[in-house]
Order: C-alpha cells, then sequence, then structure tokens
C-alpha cells in the first residue's frame, strides 16, 4: 500500500518536497491515535527520503510538552483532531505563520487559520442519530433538538468535551450568546440521562433503548458498518441520521488539522509534509482511513461516508470555533450540561 501511495504522490511533492540528498528528518508531535497514519508517513519518507519520527500524546499532554521545551523543542508539525484544540496550541504560540501557494490553493479558506498557522487535513461531520422506530419527526436543526416534544429523549456527551464544545461554538456564532445559553438549557432539560461516555456511548444508548436522539461525530457510527464495536456492530438498523441545518447555515464540522510548530528545526521539510497531505492520493487516504471526508474539495467519499449521503456544511471559519471555547464552557457550566 505504501510503496503504491508514494509512486502516485512522487510527482506532485516533487516541486515542493526536499531531494533525498538534502532531506534530514521530521518530528511529529500526533495526538491522532491511528496506526494507519504510519502507512501514510511511509509515503512521504518514500517519496521524498525524509525521515518521520512519530511522538504520540494526548493534545493538552503533547501542548504541555512543546511549552516546556522551548526553543529547545524538536517538535516540527503538531497534528491533532478539532480546531478547538489546535487554537489552544496556537494561544500558547506554539504555532508559526505558514505562506503556501499550494496549501492556499487546496485548502478552502473556513478550513485554515487565516494567517497559516494550521490547516485542516480532514473533515468530520456532527449528526444527529436517531431511532428510527421511536422518532417520527426527528429535529432537522441543532436548534430542534432544544424543542419540548424531544423532552427525555436526547442523549449527548459531556459539555466539556471538545466536539460539543466546537458545536457550541458555531452554534454561538450563528445565532448569539443569549440564544445559545437558552438552547443549551432547553437540550439539557431533554436529555435522558445526564451527559456521560463518548460518542460511541450516545449511539450505543439508541440501540439499547436509553434514548432516542444522539449527537455523534459521524464516523463513530461508520465504524460500525464496518463491524468490531461492542454494542454496535449488526445492531444499526434502527438507527437514522440527519444532517443538521440543510436549510440554512449548514452542517457543523470539523478537522483533524496541523500547523508548523513555532522552534521547528526542520520547516522546509514540514512545509512539504502538510503540502504532501494535500495531494488527492493522500487525501483519500488520510480521511478514508477513518471514515471522514476529505479537506480538498473534488476527493472521491469512500463507501461508508458517501452512505450517509451528500450534505451542505457550514462554511464558518474554524478558528472562530476557538475563539469562542471559553464562553462555550462557560455556558454549558452555567447550564448543567457538564
Amino acid at each position: 500500500m505504501n510503496r503504491t501511495l508514494a509512486a502516485l504522490l512522487g510527482t506532485a511533492i516533487a516541486a515542493s518536497a526536499l531531494t533525498a540528498a538534502q532531506a534530514q528528518e521530521l518530528n511529529i508531535y500526533s495526538s491522532r491515535h491511528y496506526d494507519n497514519d504510519e502507512i501514510l508517513f511511509q509515503g512521504f519518507t518514500d517519496a521524498t527520503g525524509i525521515a518521520v519520527n512519530r511522538i504520540e500524546g494526548e493534545a493538552d499532554e503533547l501542548i504541555a510538552r512543546m511549552r516546556a521545551e522551548g526553543a529547545n523543542s524538536p517538535a516540527d508539525i503538531f497534528l491533532t483532531v478539532d480546531a478547538g484544540r489546535i487554537w489552544l496550541a496556537d494561544q500558547a504560540d506554539l504555532l508559526q505563520p505558514v505562506e503556501s501557494d499550494v496549501l492556499n490553493a487546496r485548502i478552502p479558506v473556513h478550513l485554515r487559520h487565516p494567517d497559516g498557522h494550521w490547516f485542516g487535513i480532514s473533515q468530520r461531520a456532527r449528526v444527529i442519530f436517531y431511532n428510527r422506530e421511536t422518532v417520527e419527526n426527528p429535529p432537522l436543526t441543532y436548534e430542534d433538538l432544544a424543542d419540548p416534544q424531544y423532552a427525555g429523549m436526547v442523549c449527548a456527551r459531556s459539555g466539556s468535551n471538545i466536539y460539543n464544545l466546537s458545536l457550541m461554538s458555531s452554534i454561538i456564532d450563528a445565532n448569539g450568546e443569549a440564544a445559545a445559553r437558552e438552547w443549551a438549557a432547553a437540550v439539557r432539560g431533554n436529555m435522558a440521562r445526564d451527559p456521560a461516555g463518548g460518542d460511541t456511548d450516545q449511539i450505543r444508548a439508541i440501540v439499547s433503548g436509553e434514548c432516542d436522539i444522539a449527537l455523534a461525530n459521524s464516523y463513530y457510527f461508520l465504524r460500525a458498518l464496518d463491524g468490531g464495536v461492542d454494542g454496535l456492530s449488526g445492531s444499526t438498523d434502527m438507527i437514522g441520521w440527519v444532517h443538521p441545518n440543510q436549510s440554512d447555515r449548514g452542517t457543523h464540522v470539523n478537522v483533524a488539522a496541523a500547523g508548523v510548530a513555532v522552534n521547528a528545526p526542520n520547516r522546509d521539510e514540514a512545509v512539504a509534509f502538510l503540502e504532501y497531505l494535500t495531494t488527492a492520493e493522500a487525501q483519500a487516504f488520510f480521511a478514508n482511513m477513518n471514515n471522514e471526508y476529505a479537506a480538498v474539495p473534488g476527493v472521491g467519499l469512500a463507501p461508508n461516508p458517501a452512505s450517509l449521503g451528500l450534505f451542505r456544511s457550514d462554511d464558518l471559519n474554524l478558528a472562530v470555533l476557538g475563539e469562542n471555547q471559553p464562553l462555550a464552557q462557560t455556558i454549558f457550566n452555567e447550564v448543567g450540561w457538564e
């Protein structure tokens, strides 16, 4: 697989990557815990001669490590999931601006930092799932989750979870602080149980009958279609889904994102790596292996994401998700969505 990927990418990368003779190494601090990423990293090495070292950990741990290392940090790339997390790294002055015609041409404006501090590499959609057997009229928007008709039916994870913080940040931008607070309080009142668990647990709760409606990123559901998800695999026929807000701003999307570390010792190699991730072949591999959506327009969908259908996504610049994050957390805390 990696040799085929490297062959496909070699021509596209040649103009921007260093030659093998010049190449040194690339140190990636990654909070993505997917073994398949190693195939992509090896493809980059095969195409450029640049050796990749992956240092893996939770996003907060890696940010703390980069801060402690300071100017001596070996980090070249910070790679994480959710714009809210990479915003935290940027707020800590751990990322540097990158000006790349390749990145600017391939990554849509709303999926990258306005000054090139980070770039979205793949997209994930926050979807409303529901029990087809018990919910005749499912909510069509995030705002609909606050409707009293869904009292005692909704399951969601904690308000401190970054996915919900980013969703709330987008709602603050769309509707204003006061309306966002009212929405959060009403959704909290409609919950079938206290917020708990991860996204997979919310979908499992539909199967178990604990709730009828749940918020989750789409790829958690799609993993169940591949099998191997306890409590879900083989039990998903009852589950329907809605891509929210198709009649107005579109469905909330988030990203896996990467930026060049502020003290990157191998800056040129780091920029070459980001450009490599935006080639069509790398995009398809990076997104499809986790049932996500490519960040670069025009890259085809894998069968599982395609099975959920096409949808209109919110084109809010994702930098806003970080900017509104502190207020989002305050609102969740105030309404008891903890």
